[in-house]
């Protein structure tokens, strides 16, 4: 069924992620935006601007793509806000607390978790989030990882299957065998809901070899890879993932020398994660250093119950560029087109013919203001598949 064709115009900045005339945004000036069935199908200056069915006016605001979020955790019960004001009085973080909602999650009925999902994802869409990809991980059962991901697969097509996300109390003395239901039974009842596995690769979770076991059992079963990797300290997490070819490995908060030149030589994208540190009052990563040595970077939420319960994008963004000496512009991008590429979308996080149409339209001039003004709520209106929502 056709929509008819939407025009946005009067665009005071246009951020296209075209990549031309050397400007990764593509900022465009004075611009409009044609949508037909759902996909952008021209843009181009606001004086030449075709026909349509219907306008928006943007009335010189900045229109970008909707943000890409490709780390989130978001099929869970409960909260662990106890957990946060002992951090926040001076405990270390250690990843722990995931145990605390496994029971919580197992406890829910399907109906509490859909909620929860939906709650969430409706929160994520009005800040302008219009990708996400969703993990499992707080069931940890055959049955409990399997139900995770098919209600996560009722939000996104992005699911990702992380029954390594950490070995559950009754496996404690046998990690082994954990790691053996999580090759065999666990995968063969998740697969079907799911396009990606991850491995929480960290010291308290899993070993390299341990990973890897997972990893290639979850390829072999036809997913793409994704990584947990060097969030707590230096390990062999980035380097495996480059090694597996995965599309993306997440946090890379310590890294050596020889991680950073493994993620130059490679596809793999490095995704950081902001909000767990603001929310752990860990070191952030230097994400200056990822860029200057040619790595592809994006930034996610990691929304999740225990080490970052925000879904906002534009607060990642603006702490990207206070504590991680991103520019705004790359900020920007790794929001956008950085997440379509850890995700490896071409259809999302640009606005190019072709592209879905999903766009934001700020309450601001720029896509500077998304780290200007912290904490604002910028986002005037979403389009997403181009309809306003």
């Amino acid at each position: 069924m056709t929509r008819g064709s939407l025009l946005v115009d009067h665009i005071g900045e246009l951020v296209t992620n075209d990549g031309r005339d050397g400007d990764p945004l593509g900022v465009r000036r004075d611009a409009a935006l044609l949508i037909e069935d759902g996909q952008v199908a021209w843009t181009g200056p606001a004086r030449h601007a075709p026909a349509a069915d219907r306008r928006i006016d943007a009335g010189g605001a900045a229109v970008l793509p909707g943000f890409v979020d490709s780390h989130a955790h978001l099929v869970f019960a409960g909260d662990r806000a106890a957990e946060f004001a002992a951090r926040m009085a001076g405990e270390r973080y250690t990843g722990g607390g995931i145990r605390t909602t496994v029971g919580a999650t197992r406890a829910a009925s399907d109906d509490d978790l859909r909620a929860t999902v939906g709650r969430l994802r409706a929160e994520m869409l009005r800040q302008g989030t219009t990708t996400v990809e969703i993990k499992s991980g707080y069931g940890l059962t055959v049955a409990d990882e399997a139900r995770s991901l098919r209600i996560a697969a009722e939000f996104t097509d992005d699911t990702t299957f992380l029954g390594a996300h950490v070995v559950p109390a009754e496996y404690a003395d046998r990690p082994d065998d954990y790691v053996g239901l999580v090759c065999g039974p666990m995968l063969a009842a998740a697969a079907p809901y799911a396009r990606w596995i991850d491995v929480f690769c960290e010291r308290g979770a899993f070993d390299a070899d341990h990973a890897r076991a997972i990893l290639a059992c979850g390829q072999a079963a036809g997913l793409g890879v994704r990584l947990h990797a060097n969030q707590l300290g230096p390990g062999p997490g980035v380097r495996l993932g480059v090694e597996l070819g995965a599309a993306s490995v997440d946090h890379c908060t310590h890294l050596t020398d020889a991680d950073v030149d493994a993620l130059a030589g490679s596809e793999t994208v490095a995704t950081l994660l902001p909000g767990a540190e603001f929310s752990t009052r860990s070191p952030y990563p230097d994400a200056r250093r990822l860029l200057d040595a040619g790595v592809t970077v994006a930034l996610a939420t990691d929304c999740n119950p225990g080490s970052s319960y925000t879904s906002s994008m534009p607060f990642c963004v603006a702490l990207a560029v206070r504590e991680m000496r991103m520019t705004p512009a790359e900020a920007v991008w790794a929001a956008t087109a950085g997440g379509a590429a850890a995700l490896r979308r071409t259809d999302v996080g640009r606005l190019t013919p072709g592209a879905r149409a999903d766009l934001i339209i700020l309450d601001a001039p720029s896509h500077l203001h998304l780290a200007y003004r912290p904490g604002v709520p910028l986002i005037r209106q979403v389009l997403h598949n181009g309809v306003p929502r």
